[in-house]
């Protein structure tokens, strides 16, 4: 089998190599962000599991200690929030806040995943390339070759000339797949932000009308 895939590789010509290239760059990015985001899922369950009891007792300070120091996504987009909340800002101002928290965390989720889709088509268009040159010069070597050679000739060249092709469809579809599942992996952890920001809101929203009541019954005391 290696015996196969090192003639079959041979056989393809120079546009075997940058097909190659592209194709061990692609996965070396696709890793890097499989492991990001993962790793990036990972904190904000952790971050978001550890200031809902605190959000939930309306202890904005101490949440905003914490937000602050936590290295999720999740805890910056509270910290923004957590900011304005003792400063009597409206509702709207916490999501304007927060979405722009958002904004700046959203390249970071989807940087260099792009690439994925822009190499498929490179190795794709590499393929194409590298068989049209091995047809031209497949014809143009069996131009003044015997008649009755020119068929065995011509069909074997084509046959290499197809091997560039081969191999970079062989390459762009795993680097489509994952893209297609980065980007689905990466709009899981945007709406699991937008998630825990509408509950932020919420959860002040429901807080506010409570402390004026507080306030109201210590007056009257």
């Amino acid at each position: 089998m290696y015996a196969t895939i090192v003639s079959f590789f041979q056989d393809g010509g120079a546009f075997m190599y940058p097909i190659l290239f592209v194709f061990i760059f692609g996965v070396a990015i696709a890793i890097e962000r499989l492991i990001y985001l993962n790793m990036m899922k990972a904190k904000n369950q952790s971050a978001w599991k550890r200031l809902l009891p605190i959000l939930n007792q309306g202890n904005f300070r101490q949440a905003m200690e914490i937000a602050t120091n936590s290295k999720s996504a999740v805890g910056r987009i509270l910290a923004y929030g957590l900011s304005k909340v003792g400063k009597g800002r409206r509702h709207d101002d916490l999501e304007m806040a927060m979405e722009e928290g958002l904004m700046e965390i959203l390249p970071r989720l989807e940087k260099r995943t792009p690439y994925l889709a822009t190499f498929a088509n490179i190795a794709t268009l590499l393929g194409l390339l590298g068989t049209i040159l091995g047809l031209i010069k497949a014809f143009t070597a069996v131009a003044n070759v015997d008649p009755a050679e020119k068929a065995n000739i011509l069909s074997a060249s084509i046959s290499i000339a197809m091997n560039t092709t081969a191999f970079g469809l062989m390459a762009a579809i795993p680097l489509l797949l994952a893209f297609t599942f980065l980007q689905t992996k990466t709009t899981e952890i945007v709406d699991s932000i937008e998630m825990a920001s509408v509950k932020f809101v919420n959860l002040i929203r429901d807080a506010r009308p409570a402390e004026a009541a507080a306030r109201a019954t210590t007056k009257k005391v």
